[in-house]
C-alpha cells in the first residue's frame, strides 16, 4: 500500500498539536499493517464516506474534533491512499 500526503496535508500535520499527529502516524500504520479495508472497521476511526461534494471521499476521526479526508486512487490490487487534508472539523 502507498500512501500519498497533498500539500495542504503536509502543511496542516506540521501545523496540527503533536497527539494529532501520533494519531494520525498510528493510522498510516494500522493501514500498513492490516489493510484499508480491515481499518474501515476499526470503531475509533469512524471510517464513513463524505457526501456532496466530497463525494469519492472519505474521513476517518483521529480525535473527537480532527479528521483526516483521503481517497482511494488505483486499482484495487495495489492500494493507493492519498490524504487530502488533515484538518479541525468545525460543529
Amino acid at each position: 500500500m502507498q500512501i500519498l500526503l497533498s500539500r495542504t496535508a503536509k502543511k496542516q500535520l506540521l501545523l496540527c498539536p503533536k497527539y494529532i499527529a501520533r494519531k494520525f502516524d498510528y493510522w498510516v500504520d494500522m493501514l500498513d499493517t492490516v489493510g484499508l479495508r480491515e481499518a474501515r472497521k476499526h470503531r475509533g476511526f469512524q471510517d464513513e464516506p463524505l457526501q456532496g461534494d466530497r463525494q469519492g471521499q472519505r474521513s476517518a476521526r483521529l480525535s473527537k474534533s480532527y479528521r483526516v479526508i483521503y481517497r482511494e486512487v488505483g486499482e484495487r490490487a495495489f492500494e493507493i491512499i492519498e490524504v487530502l487534508e488533515v484538518n479541525k472539523h468545525e460543529y
